[in-house]
Order: structure tokens, then C-alpha cells, then sequence
């Protein structure tokens, strides 16, 4: 089995995010949204001004290495400072990686890298149709609420997922 080690993201790497998360997204999406809200939704969050913002505002990015070749990307952030909570926003493999026990081990290395900042509740929105969901589930992630959330003119139909850690 191949080693998978998360790897700090700066804002030098943008480009190198840009070039997984495009098409990745494209993949994942395109069968459940709008051409026309994929292409909006990839403009909002992954510009490289949105995705400086991001990290600026506490996103903490990582690409997801197997055998120290980029496969993917997640990002973590605390939701809350009073609160050992953290939110794994993101978590993208490449579509010819998916599928493989990469997704597994790159959650596993999420859920560690949070215990050891002392979080007790991993938490995540999934689209309500996004096949990831039943990944999610069978790494031990719970529904606790369905939200709405608008981006432009368009709806994230998500589920809020959360998993105790301690």
C-alpha cells in the first residue's frame, strides 16, 4: 500500500491546487449541477484571489501526496475558537485516483491532524446527491442536518455531516 502524507498548501502553490481542483470539481459535479453553476461555483472558490482569501481567513490546505506526488487536496478550518470544532472543507482526489483507499487514508490524516490541534468533532457539508456521501458515512460521518445554502443565483443542497473524535 502507498504512503499518504498531507503537505502543507502557501499561496505559491495556488497554480498547483488550480490544476487538481478544476477538473476534479468538473468530475465530481457535472453530473449532479448545472454546467452553468459548476463554472460559477469554481469561480467563486477557486480564483486565486478567492483561494488567498480563504487561507487568510483561517483554511488551512494541504495536498493530499501519495508516494510525494500531488493526488488531491484537502482543507481544514476551526469553526469556532471558543470550540474544539474543525470543518474539513474540501477533499478532492483526482478522478483516476478515487476509488483506490486514498480518500480513506487522506480522512484518516485529516482526523489526525486534528486531534492533535485537540479538536473533538470533525464536521463537513456533502452534497445531497454527491455519491461521497456514502464514503463519508462508511468512515463513520453522521447526517445531523440538511441546509440550503444560496451562492449567487444558485443552492448548495448539502448535508451537514459530523464525526466525535474523542
Amino acid at each position: 500500500m502507498a504512503v499518504v502524507t498531507l503537505k502543507r498548501i502557501s499561496e505559491n502553490d495556488i497554480p498547483a491546487l488550480q490544476k487538481i481542483a478544476l477538473p476534479t470539481w468538473e468530475s465530481t459535479y457535472l453530473p449532479i449541477l448545472s454546467k452553468e453553476q459548476v463554472d460559477f461555483m469554481c469561480h467563486e472558490i477557486y480564483t486565486e484571489k478567492s483561494l488567498k482569501k480563504q487561507m487568510q481567513n483561517g483554511q488551512q490546505f494541504f495536498f493530499i501526496l501519495e508516494e510525494n506526488l500531488p493526488v488531491g487536496f484537502l482543507s481544514i478550518s476551526q469553526l469556532n475558537a471558543e470550540e474544539p470544532r474543525y470543518k474539513l472543507n474540501k477533499l478532492y482526489l483526482l478522478t483516476e485516483r478515487q476509488g483506490s483507499g486514498l480518500g480513506r487514508k487522506a480522512l484518516d490524516a485529516a482526523v489526525e491532524y486534528v486531534k492533535s490541534l485537540l479538536g473533538n468533532v470533525l464536521e463537513l457539508n456533502v452534497n445531497r446527491y454527491n455519491p461521497a456521501l456514502f464514503f463519508y458515512e462508511k468512515c463513520g460521518f453522521s447526517k445531523v442536518k440538511e441546509v440550503d445554502i444560496p451562492i449567487g443565483e444558485y443552492w448548495m443542497n448539502d448535508f451537514v455531516m459530523e464525526k466525535q473524535l474523542a
